[in-house]
């Protein structure tokens, strides 16, 4: 399918074991608004095949499993792969949903820090695999870029927790999820479902979790097939425009916000506030922040040396 990765069905317990570890940073980033799952999913070497398999499933599968049995349908669909990522999404989205909203609420700086190193580390890592670097690729990355800092800067919506809503924010939400650069949790945030989904996760509502989980599938399998076709027919374009993303999304992870004015109040009586960014106080204060930045920074680093050199062995 591409240069970085095609599908491949090694049973090695080391691939399975790196894998779940991939899909728990994927599950970790996605819970976090301005972080996206597809960003780590694309530096961890796993984008393409994860493209790939999503969009092979399909009604026929049923045919398929019918004609040939269910061994030879699962190996061909590669969902041994599939499963064993999505058990590692949903292993954070249940144990870390609580961490990490406690981190929003209280260490934000320095959690915005943390992922503003690693999507700004993911920028040149992206960009590198464009092969024909030509003028419509840098205004496409300029407009990927716009587009995501317009995304980014818009204010909550609405709150509601009906799990019609939820439906139709998960078919919204996982496109941005699986793009790298476009939060999904971003997504939720601006549509007004973030909390309500991850009050959702956190109190085990299976009513909520499963028809946000269906609204999710069904937009995840529609959207994969078209952007597939993308990454096989028009890389370089599409690398650009999500190069410009990532670009973009960086206006979500500015470590410092001052809040502006506020939107509504959650259940628990937390306040939602409309936020801009802005320069720190005191300067002392950008030194603590620049560690985690770097820390960031050198995870993605090392990701994609480990990267290289799988691809070189």
């Amino acid at each position: 399918m591409s240069p970085q990765g095609t599908t491949t069905n090694s049973e090695s317990p080391t691939r399975w074991g790196l894998l779940y570890i991939k899909g728990m940073l994927m599950g970790a980033a996605d819970l976090v608004p301005g972080v996206s799952g597809g960003t780590i999913a694309f530096i961890t070497g796993i984008y393409d095949e994860l493209i790939e398999t999503i969009a092979g499933v399909r009604l026929n599968l049923v045919g398929q499993l019918r004609d040939v049995g269910l061994r030879v349908t699962w190996r061909e669909a590669n969902l041994n792969f599939l499963m064993v990522l999505v058990a590692g999404i949903f292993t954070s989205a249940f144990s870390l949903a609580g961490v990490l909203s406690w981190l929003t609420e209280n260490r934000p700086v320095e959690l915005w820090a943390f992922f503003f190193g690693l999507v700004a580390a993911s920028i040149p890592l992206v960009g590198s695999q464009i092969r024909y670097r030509k003028l419509n690729v840098g205004v496409l990355i300029i407009i990927g870029a716009t587009l995501a800092a317009f995304v980014t800067s818009l204010p909550p919506f609405l709150q509601s927790d009906a799990p019609v809503f939820l439906f139709a924010c998960g078919a919204i939400a996982i496109c941005a999820m699986i793009l790298p650069g476009i939060s999904g949790s971003f997504i939720l945030l601006i549509l007004g479902a973030y909390a309500p989904v991850l009050r959702a996760i956190e109190q085990f509502d299976l009513l909520r979790i499963i028809t946000f989980g269906s609204g999710a599938l069904l937009g995840i399998l529609a959207f994969s097939r078209g952007l597939k076709w993308l990454l096989i027919k028009q890389r370089d374009p599409t690398l650009a425009l999500l190069v410009g993303f990532l670009i973009g999304s960086l206006n979500a992870l500015w470590p410092w916000k001052s809040l502006v004015r506020e939107l509504y109040t959650h259940h628990d009586g937390r306040t939602e506030w409309l936020k801009t960014n802005t320069w720190p106080n005191d300067p002392s204060e950008i030194w603590p922040v620049l560690g985690f930045t770097i820390v960031g920074v050198l995870i993605v680093t090392g990701l994609g040396r480990i990267k290289s050199r799988n691809r070189e062995a």
